[in-house]
């Protein structure tokens, strides 16, 4: 007999053979009896624990920052919040953060600008797998055969080329 929690899969009007009967199974996560809610795999994942907790901390640190910053002494004081650090905290700490990470870039900037050779340099051209051109081996055939070096057309045999077609 068919259980009351499966479906025709629709993967059968693709199958060549009909006389299998493919179904899916749906298990209620409040059905006692099923005996499949026991696998150990219980509750939220502690990835998605951890980003609740930091949103939730973000928040809350961040209403708590706004206050001290902006809401005046008396205020505080009337509520009974008499011990918090200096106003100039309020300031000075995301200053601090802000010229800090643009110092790192510069400074990964200016890294990177130190690492990598002078546009005139040859090692921007030539590396380790490169070929040397003297070194080429006209024994290969097709695709494999390289790119003739660069160099340039003398004068002479462009004059050549010119006056002799135009007779």
């Amino acid at each position: 007999m068919e259980s009351p929690h499966s479906v025709n899969s629709p993967r059968r009007t693709l199958s060549l053979s009909k006389q299998r009967r493919t179904t899916v199974s749906f298990v209620d996560p409040d059905d006692k009896n099923s005996g499949f809610g026991l696998s150990g795999d219980h509750g939220p994942k502690p990835s998605e624990v951890y980003g609740f907790v930091g949103s939730i901390t973000t928040v809350v640190a961040s209403v708590i920052f706004l206050v001290w910053a902006y809401v005046p002494e008396s205020w505080l004081q009337s509520i009974g919040i008499s011990y918090y650090p200096s106003r100039y905290w309020a300031l000075a700490v995301p200053s601090y953060v802000m010229v800090t990470i643009v110092l790192m870039l510069v400074f990964y900037i200016g890294l990177n600008f130190i690492s990598t050779p002078p546009p005139t340099s040859i090692n921007t051209v030539f590396d380790e797998f490169s070929r040397d051109p003297l070194s080429l081996d006209c024994s290969l055939e097709g695709d494999e055969k390289p790119i003739q070096p660069i160099s340039d057309i003398g004068i002479d045999r462009i004059n050549d080329v010119m006056f002799n077609n135009a007779t």
